[in-house]
């Protein structure tokens, strides 16, 4: 079955804003690898993220502040080489853009010379609002990330959802009006009340790409380890799982043991 568009022009940030404009739903997924981003891109998405969840599901960690620089830029030149259509995007890691805004365009420049990446998606608002200016002043798009921020965990101390206060609430549309006029092309909200992903859609120009944000919003993003049913352990409401490829593989694994222990692979036809 394919529901995606016969348009195989290259996504761009322009086509975000255009399908905003139109009322055309806009599709993300992450990818952290040649081969997945490349089934990924072959299907239709719009846009692919090399994420830092990398740090949970390709890692192994807890959260997704450890991944380093240099190891984001290593996942994303190896997506990157099998995406054809779909827009690039690179998360810009913990530590690589917090201290100063020197640090975090000396990163964003690396991230987009040694990656070939479209843009690249950093967390945050008004603490990091110097930072956008210079960078997307450099030429380089930012996505910008609010609501829940995984690399902000310590200070939360959970994965609750976030802006259910006033005060919180009040201070997210801030910060997105924020990103907005600094020049951000699209934002990403994560786990905040579905009516606030709507109002704030609403209001910006800008294409809103939710994860646990309501269907109000432009657009919508998981995890493909996730949607895919290769992660266990990890169900939040926003998540919808499209297939059980762990299973499958288990089973698919076991099958090749049992195989190989009866002697029945290879065969004759599968031998020189």
């Amino acid at each position: 079955m394919s529901v995606h568009s016969e348009d195989n022009r290259k996504v761009t940030t322009r086509r975000l804003f255009e399908m905003k404009q139109r009322g055309e739903k806009i599709s993300m997924l992450t990818a952290y690898d040649f081969t997945m981003a490349n089934i990924v891109d072959e299907a239709g998405i719009d846009v692919i993220l090399v994420g830092d969840s990398a740090s949970n599901v390709i890692c192994g960690n807890t959260t997704t502040l450890p991944i380093t620089l240099d190891q984001m830029i290593f996942l994303a030149k190896s997506s990157i080489r099998g995406i054809k259509r779909a827009l690039a995007v690179v998360d810009m890691p913990f530590g690589s853009y917090q201290g100063n805004s020197h640090e975090a365009i000396a990163s964003a420049i690396r991230i987009m010379k040694e990656t070939h990446a479209d843009g690249i998606k950093m967390e945050g608002g008004e603490e990091i609002i110097d930072s956008v200016k210079r960078i997307i002043g450099a030429g380089i798009p930012i996505m910008g990330h609010l609501g829940l921020m995984p690399q902000s965990i310590n200070k939360y101390g959970s994965y609750t959802v976030r802006a259910q206060e006033e005060e919180e609430a009040e201070k997210l549309i801030r910060d997105a009006h924020l990103l907005e006029d600094a020049g951000c092309f699209a934002l990403v909200l994560e786990k905040i009340p579905a009516k606030l992903g709507t109002q704030i859609a609403t209001e910006l120009s800008i294409p809103v790409i939710g994860i646990g944000a309501g269907g109000g919003v432009d657009g919508q993003v998981l995890v493909i380890h996730d949607m895919l049913g290769l992660t266990q352990g990890f169900s939040p409401r926003f998540l919808r799982r499209y297939a059980n490829l762990r299973e499958q593989m288990n089973q698919a694994i076991q099958h090749y043991i049992a195989d190989v222990k009866s002697s029945d692979f290879p065969n004759e036809k599968e031998q020189y």
